[in-house]
């Protein structure tokens, strides 16, 4: 059996579904940080049968509870101090999300112009059905509409141009 040892300070992730702690680690982007993290797949689990754990000795507070609620809202957060679970966070779904998932739509305006923040809400609790937060002329944000406006200022130009091309070349 694999003995990994215990952390003095940090969190571990319980309770991940098997298979599913490399997604998480990207998401949270623990690659990132400079701090130690013990990935564990596949480990034998009473409830679960198999299970994955996540082990970072890193403060807690960089990690974002909203992503890893989306991922999945049942992992069990403990919190690690001097050696001890200190506290165990209960992970709710996030009413909102941002730039963790991409529209789908083709014409949403976030599939078009890039630099817009993906926003997702929560729109069935139930079912955990998240919707693209909808970019129409009333709920605009100002990054959204300064960019609409560049895309159709684009439209436009490309439009005039191509006229004066084709004025060009019918009088030469």
């Amino acid at each position: 059996m694999l003995n990994v040892g215990k952390i003095e300070e940090g969190f571990v992730l319980d309770h991940i579904k098997a298979g599913k702690s490399l997604s998480i680690y990207e998401h949270l982007q623990l690659d990132k940080l400079d701090c130690t993290v013990a990935i564990i797949k596949n480990a034998r689990s009473g409830k679960m049968g198999k299970k994955d754990i996540l082990k970072v000795e890193c403060d807690i507070d960089m990690l974002d509870l909203d992503v890893l609620a989306f991922i999945d809202h049942n992992i069990t957060v403990n919190v690690i101090k001097n050696g001890e679970i200190v506290e165990k966070k209960e992970l709710v779904l996030p009413k909102q999300i941002k730039n963790v998932i991409k529209c789908r739509n083709p014409r949403c305006i976030t599939s078009i112009e890039q630099g817009l923040p993906h926003v997702f809400v929560l729109s069935d609790e139930k079912k955990e059905i998240y919707r693209c937060k909808p970019y129409t002329t009333n709920a605009l944000s100002a990054a959204a509409g300064g960019a609409y406006l560049q895309y159709l200022f684009r439209i436009i130009l490309c439009f005039l141009f191509t006229i004066f091309l084709l004025l060009h070349i019918h009088y030469f």
